[in-house]
């Protein structure tokens, strides 16, 4: 689903910071020496000139210590978004030092990539199963405009006071929404999926053995859920995976049942081919002849030895065949 951005460039006036500090340095010194001189004129009774001069510097002091606090100064991935008395006026996003009108309110954002490592939390797997599964997630700002005001980052604060002043606090109501959107979304996914597929009857995609799609899946929904926060997903991806405690006793000793089995199948399939081997090269061979009964012994005898646990005691026959 692709939504529409109401985010655009800022296109007010923008001046070069170091010659507008040059100038309100200026403005400060001449509205001082104004100040000064018209106290001197006060003080030698030419109290109209000396009343206007010093209505005048107060003014163009004041006026300079309003201009001193429009100054900008933006980092690598850092951008302001610009409201005009309330109005949204754009995202500036230029790095360098800058100066802006000041009555324009500016909010400062945090374009760059960030880490969330979500504790595992516990889920029912696709038969059931209570699982513990976790995820990290790599995110950033896209989308300054959704950021700013379709998300109630206000109340998502720790402090809420300081949510446009302090980048700090904007971006850790940003990061307690994704954690949030990170948790519903993890549930969803780890609930179409069983943790295994322990019969081994299908080719089902599961959380263990199908990573791949299952971050595929992950990602997807992210994108879906924190695209309302003009949030983008660069990675996301399984990071932990277990039972959850009160089965995972159970499901490691099916677990071994099952490698046993396994093993055993291996283990049988190699000593009847080993068994075959030997009796068509003693046929082959002319080295002895067996009939059926003997053959049926020496068989017998060959997978106990190859599929027993442990080393077997062998009895050596002095004697003939029939004994």
């Amino acid at each position: 689903m692709i939504m529409e951005t109401k985010e655009f460039k800022f296109n007010g006036v923008v001046l070069n910071g170091f010659l507008m500090l040059f100038v309100t340095l200026a403005l400060f010194i001449a509205s001082v020496v104004g100040i000064v001189y018209a106290i001197i004129c006060l003080d030698e009774s030419d109290g109209a000139c000396g009343g206007w001069l010093l209505g005048g510097s107060i003014l163009l002091l004041l006026i300079d210590i309003v201009c001193m606090c429009s100054f900008l100064q933006l980092e690598p991935n850092e951008a302001r978004v610009i409201t005009w008395f309330g109005k949204y006026a754009g995202t500036f996003a230029e790095t360098g030092f800058y100066w802006i009108n000041p009555f324009y309110g500016t909010k400062k954002v945090s374009l760059r990539a960030r880490n969330l490592d979500a504790e595992p939390i516990k889920v029912n797997d696709k038969t059931g199963n209570p699982v513990m599964i976790g995820l990290v997630l790599v995110w950033k700002l896209k989308d300054t405009y959704k950021a700013m005001f379709e998300v109630d980052t206000q109340t998502m604060a720790a402090a809420p006071n300081t949510v446009g002043s302090d980048t700090k606090g904007l971006m850790k109501a940003l990061e307690t929404f994704v954690r949030v959107q990170s948790d519903a979304a993890l549930r969803q996914v780890a609930g179409q999926y069983a943790y295994d597929d322990e019969d081994n009857k299908d080719d089902e995609p599961t959380l263990r053995s199908s990573a791949d799609e299952i971050n595929e899946q992950l990602e997807q929904k992210l994108d879906e859920r924190l695209a309302l926060a003009g949030i983008e997903v660069v990675e996301a991806r399984i990071n932990y995976l277990a039972y959850a405690p009160e089965i995972a006793a159970v499901m490691l000793r099916r677990q071994q049942a099952s490698a046993i089995i396994t093993a055993r199948e291996k283990i049988v399939e190699g000593a009847v081919s080993m068994v075959k081997m030997a009796l068509d090269k003693l046929s082959n061979e002319n080295i002895v002849e067996l009939d059926d009964d003997k053959k049926a012994a020496m068989v017998s005898n060959l997978l106990v030895v190859l599929c027993g646990d442990e080393s077997a005691q062998p009895v050596v026959n002095t004697g003939t065949l029939n004994h």
